[in-house]
């Protein structure tokens, strides 16, 4: 199948929809742990309305469903942390600390499949190192906020690295729908120690806003269940290469977004810009340096 101008455009909106996330979770009223559970409630609802109407099989093996589960919960901490980065510090440091997933991933997936680690791979991650000093060394006013984002992309490698191993057995709709059913009931049986220990006057804000709901099916629905299943979609037509190179605009989507929609509370030092270059550049090289280097061995 060839692909077309409009396949290409489909990539790019998909990619500007989940950068538009960060800037979603900051509109948002209620904290991120609920946002969170709603996110993925909503999101649970609309892949398995989307399975059903394309008259999909539920049915996993119960050793996959444990490992699902499982994963659902790094899933879980993944969003939390990362919509928490935003509201700690801005969107844009949460996209920053995001950006270092692939250079988690680069160091987990050989770990996981038992492959040797590449030096393309380390240099590159001494990069993403390099950027987050400068980040440091300026007048940076949010390392906290940076930490979540980083745990946010570390948990994303995890769980990306468990996802392609568990795709080859089980249907990517049907596996998103038990992590996000799995992510949401892990959330839901965690309320109550979050609202002992961490929620705000020990109270949970379990009821949006009007406004909340709608930025809310805004991100289960158009940036979690429409994305997701376009992106399995074009896998037909376009690289997985190809796609995987897109991604990396992510954060610069969501940091130009989040100028235009915060505007002076998200401009941030020359330093964080010349920090968050540094990184995206690290990211956005790799799997052309990779795919150079593979080609040259064979």
């Amino acid at each position: 199948m060839i692909a077309t101008n409009k396949d290409y455009i489909k990539l790019h909106f998909i990619v500007f929809l989940w950068g538009f996330t960060a800037v979603l979770g900051k509109l948002i009223s209620i904290p991120s742990v609920e946002m969170v559970f709603y996110r993925t409630l909503l999101a649970a609802v609309g892949m398995a309305a989307l399975i059903i109407m394309a008259k999909g099989n539920f049915t996993v093996s119960k050793s996959d469903l444990i490992k699902i589960i499982l994963t659902g919960f790094i899933v879980a901490i993944h969003w939390i942390t990362f919509f928490a980065s935003g509201r700690v510090a801005n969107p844009s440091t949460s996209l920053v600390g995001f950006a270092t997933c692939s250079f988690w991933a680069a160091l987990i997936e050989p770990i996981a499949k038992r492959k040797k680690i590449q030096a393309l791979e380390i240099g590159l991650g001494l990069i993403v190192i390099v950027g987050l000093s400068i980040i440091f060394a300026g007048d940076f006013q949010y390392p906290f906020g940076l930490f979540l984002g980083i745990i946010s992309g570390l948990t994303a490698a995890i769980f990306s690295v468990i996802n392609s191993k568990l795709v080859v057995r089980v249907n990517a709709n049907i596996l998103t729908f038990y992590e996000m059913s799995s992510a949401c009931v892990i959330i839901f049986l965690f309320l109550p120690l979050y609202q002992n220990t961490w929620a705000d006057d020990g109270e949970l804000r379990l009821i949006p806003s009007w406004a909340d709901w709608i930025y809310l099916a805004i991100m289960a629905w158009a940036c979690s269940v429409y994305a997701y299943s376009v992106g399995i979609e074009l896998t037909k037509k376009l690289s997985v290469f190809f796609i995987q190179l897109a991604l990396n605009l992510e954060p610069v989507y969501g940091i130009t977004l989040a100028l235009i929609v915060f505007g002076d509370t998200e401009v941030m030092s020359l330093k964080f810009y010349v920090g968050t270059v540094l990184i995206i550049t690290a990211v956005a090289i790799y799997p052309l340096l990779k795919k150079r280097t593979e080609s040259q061995f064979k």
